[in-house]
């Protein structure tokens, strides 16, 4: 059975994504700062349903000295790591200008450093197994750009462009290393939207709607997949067709 890291799941987009992954298959391991009422229910669910094993490491991603701990570990528990989502972020809006220093180090930290140095750690041991699929979670903010955003976009093009460069390290090692860009999602979050507001939204996308969570855990999915061996360095978009 492989195994797949997960980071954020414990709710949102992380939490449909390791639903996802357990529901064909594979052992997920679900990173995330406390363990909430969602992810508990999922592992109850999984359980009892037959699928694959969902486990829950308690961890926070912004303690950044002690990662390399955290992956010893869980390889130690668990064995080989087959996958890597990164998926843990956190989003503060407003304008740049205006912005605390400390709110734009945080976005940074959690946003982009601490990705990289998990993958740093974890594609270890990817390189000594032979194999290895790493699935970072970027957003089309990131080349399209958002007002009020910018700090939080610039963390997530610094994304696309580590997948990019990554993918050209370690393919020659036999891992695949990819990036799935959301848009707007259909989720409480924009269901808050005022009603011209999300009607504004809606008319971006081409298909008309939002694109919802679970779109793009099949995305993810078919990333990890043996479908999608001949892909890396790629960013998938996942936005019902806000950017065509």
């Amino acid at each position: 059975m492989r195994n797949v890291l997960v980071t954020g799941a414990s709710r949102g987009l992380g939490l449909a994504i390791a639903r996802k992954l357990s529901s064909v298959g594979y052992r997920v391991i679900a990173v995330a700062r406390s363990k909430s009422k969602e992810i508990t229910e999922a592992i109850a669910e999984a359980e009892s349903g037959h699928q694959a094993p969902l486990h829950f490491a308690p961890f926070d991603l912004g303690a950044i000295e002690q990662i390399p701990e955290l992956v010893k570990t869980l390889r130690q528990e668990f064995g080989p790591l087959y996958g890597l989502v990164n998926n843990a972020a956190i989003g503060h809006d407003g304008a740049l200008a205006m912005m605390h220093n400390a709110k734009i180090e945080q976005l940074v930290r959690l946003n982009t450093l601490s990705p990289i140095v998990l993958t740093k750690y974890v594609v270890r041991s990817m390189m000594s197994d032979g194999m290895g699929r790493i699935v970072n979670v970027a957003s089309i903010i990131g080349f399209t750009g958002y007002s009020g955003l910018s700090a939080y976009a610039a963390t997530k093009a610094s994304m696309i462009g580590f997948t990019r460069s990554l993918a050209r390290e370690v393919g020659r090692l036999g891992i695949n290393v990819n990036a799935v860009a959301p848009g707007f999602l259909d989720t409480d979050m924009t269901h808050g939207l005022a009603g011209e507001q999300r009607e504004r939204v809606l008319r971006r996308s081409s298909l008309r709607r939002l694109a919802d969570v679970d779109d793009v855990a099949n995305a993810v999915e078919f990333l990890l997949g043996d479908g999608a061996r001949s892909i890396s360095g790629t960013v998938l978009t996942v936005d019902a067709g806000a950017t065509a």
